[in-house]
């Protein structure tokens, strides 16, 4: 009963936080004419992506227009950042495509409810921070496949041919090909190549002006005025129709869950992507990703009410957003306006643009998608970065987005656990590294006695990680140790432990004191005692006394066990005799006496319960 009651207010605080507050309303009065600029120059830049992605959707420039409007208004009061523009996307296109086919447009409209339900429960899980761990070849492969896919996507509209049956992206651009080889038509080519030139030449010369629109306006008027014969967008309704769940059917809903979370995946992905970038394109502003989120799931409900395709922020709007000055919500919010104004007032007109032009639009877009710097840089970053990257555009084409964006991940953690493993290392170390201290003070050994404890005592160093990764070459490496009596591992230096490498320091250990070769530990960290105390692995060491705090007393108590073992004799002067000496002047013996007090903490030995006090009995 407790726990409910503490857990009911903790609840509506994480519901809380997800909500606007009054700073993002106070922001939108601060640099209103600014924003209101930016807000109507991304509304002209908007307009043919909004109508081309609803084309390419399958459900028509219609609802590419509703979801500009609806979710693009909705994202800019519930979402995480002041700068994200919302709307219809390419990429979005692409996962919606194979949907249609399968389930029909109320398919769609479903798939995006259910979408942002999901959505809004990553928001309350706390979800949107796990972007920062997707790598940047990922991202770039990602983009570079989904510029691919939007290309392909036109090239029925670029030839002027129906669109042919297929779901797989470079199928019907090939049947496309083969039927306008074998009836050309040259008009529909020429208007989408007028247009994609005018759009990527005219933004170099003068990157201000909105030559898609102008591009689309030119190319309009010149097919009304000459009468080419090139196939319009067609009859759009004078307004958003009435909001209605008559689409959503219950049957259904079982089949739709993995196309809704293949939706979902990417409407997080893409908008955490596209906030990231804004705040990098600023110096005051800073997103959050949760509450972008929530805002994504909120406009992905409302969206399909009114005949709307799933949405996302889109990154090229953002950005045209961010460089004409907008610094509140405002921008985004008057962006849908305009676009409202427009299905309102101007539907008939927008009707006649051609499919042409707007397929030339949306090449233009996936070339400007295109960044060749960033892809040199990554392929040439490291070899693992070049396979990550041309293994996700790879898959982006030839599979799905969000199977491609997931073998990206899984690709680029084992490419980065191997290297993580390969940077740990496990290094044979001079006994002499652990004198300078009060359990090994400088020159407590002659090179002679130096000598004779290398013979029998051999110590290493583990660097790094002790893993999964990489915990099997330490095994190799102590399984070799032979014609020694005592082992020190020296742990100060591994960074983590987990159960696999617990169990194979433990299987070493367990091999080594079969062989009769006592194992003895040093500097093992706090939080690296959980794992090994799991598999058992401390408690070995503690029930022969073979733990200690540093090298030093280590190594003091390797030389107790000698002693024990009969190797080192007791009187034997460390400082001033030899290994084999029969005798020991007064200040060896002292010292050696010195010597016998620093180790005698360092416990029972393995030779004390052994009966003979030999080490190398068979213990």
């Amino acid at each position: 009963m407790t726990a409910s009651v503490n857990a009911s207010p903790s609840g509506l605080r994480r519901v809380r936080a997800l909500l606007p507050v009054r700073a993002d309303f106070v922001a939108m009065t601060r640099n209103p004419r600014r924003d209101l600029l930016a807000g109507l120059t991304v509304a002209i830049v908007a307009l043919p992506l909004a109508l081309g992605f609803g084309v390419s959707s399958g459900l028509g420039a219609e609802a590419g227009l509703a979801t500009a409007v609806v979710a693009g208004a909705l994202a800019a009061v519930f979402g995480g950042s002041n700068l994200q523009v919302s709307g219809p996307t390419g990429a979005m296109t692409v996962v919606l495509v194979p949907i249609v086919a399968e389930h029909g447009p109320g398919g769609v409209l479903t798939v995006g409810l259910m979408a942002g339900a999901l959505l809004i429960g990553l928001a309350l899980l706390r979800a949107g921070r796990s972007m920062r761990y997707v790598p940047a070849p990922v991202v770039e492969g990602f983009t570079f496949g989904i510029a691919g896919v939007i290309a392909l996507q036109q090239i029925p509209n670029a030839l002027g041919v129906a669109a042919p049956e297929g779901d797989k992206v470079l199928v019907v651009a090939w049947r496309a090909v083969q039927e306008f080889a074998a009836h050309p038509d040259v008009t529909a080519l020429s208007i989408t190549v007028g247009v994609a030139g005018l759009m990527l030449l005219g933004a170099r010369r003068f990157p201000t002006v909105p030559f898609s629109v102008v591009a689309v306006v030119l190319a309009t008027v010149a097919v009304q005025v000459f009468g080419l014969g090139a196939e319009p967008i067609g009859a759009l309704p004078a307004g958003l129709p009435a909001p209605s769940l008559g689409f959503v059917e219950v049957s259904a809903l079982g089949s739709l869950v993995a196309p809704a979370v293949a939706v979902a995946a990417l409407a997080a992905l893409e908008s955490l992507l596209s906030a990231t970038v804004a705040d990098g394109m600023t110096v005051d502003q800073k997103h959050d990703p949760d509450r972008e989120l929530f805002g994504q799931g909120v406009a992905n409900l409302a969206a399909p009410l009114f005949g709307g395709v799933p949405a996302t922020a889109a990154i090229a709007r953002t950005a045209v957003n961010v460089r004409t000055g907008a610094s509140s919500r405002l921008a985004a919010l008057t962006h849908a306006a305009v676009l409202a104004v427009i299905v309102f007032a101007a539907a008939p007109l927008v009707s006649r643009i051609p499919l042409a032009a707007l397929a030339g639009v949306l090449l233009a877009t996936a070339v400007r998608m295109v960044e060749v710097g960033a892809l040199r840089a990554m392929a040439r970053a490291t070899r693992s970065d070049a396979v990550v990257l041309v293994l996700t555009a790879v898959a982006t084409l030839v599979l799905d987005l969000v199977l491609a964006v997931v073998i990206g991940l899984v690709v680029a953690g084992a490419l980065a656990l191997r290297a993580v493993a390969g940077e740990a290392r496990m290094d044979r170390v001079d006994l002499r590294e652990g004198e300078g201290t009060e359990a090994e003070p400088p020159g407590a050994h002659s090179e002679e006695e130096h000598a004779l404890l290398a013979e029998h005592i051999v110590a290493y160093r583990i660097d790094g990680p002790l893993f999964f990764a990489g915990a099997h070459r330490f095994l190799l490496t102590l399984s070799e140790v032979a014609d020694v009596r005592v082992v020190i591992l020296r742990m100060s230096r591994v960074t983590t432990v987990d159960a696999s490498g617990a169990l194979m320091l433990k299987d070493a250990v367990h091999q080594l004191n079969r062989r009769g070769i006592a194992v003895l530990a040093s500097g093992i960290r706090p939080e690296q005692r959980r794992a090994l105390e799991s598999v058992g692995a401390l408690e070995l060491l503690r029930r022969e006394g073979r733990e200690y705090a540093t090298t030093p007393e280590a190594i003091a108590g390797a030389r107790e066990r000698l002693r024990e073992a009969g190797v080192l004799v007791p009187g034997q002067g460390p400082a001033g005799a030899g290994a084999g000496a029969g005798g020991a002047s007064a200040e060896g013996a002292g010292a050696d006496a010195s010597a016998v007090r620093t180790g005698s903490g360092a416990g029972s030995g393995v030779g004390s319960g052994a009966g003979s006090g030999a080490e190398g009995s068979g213990r």
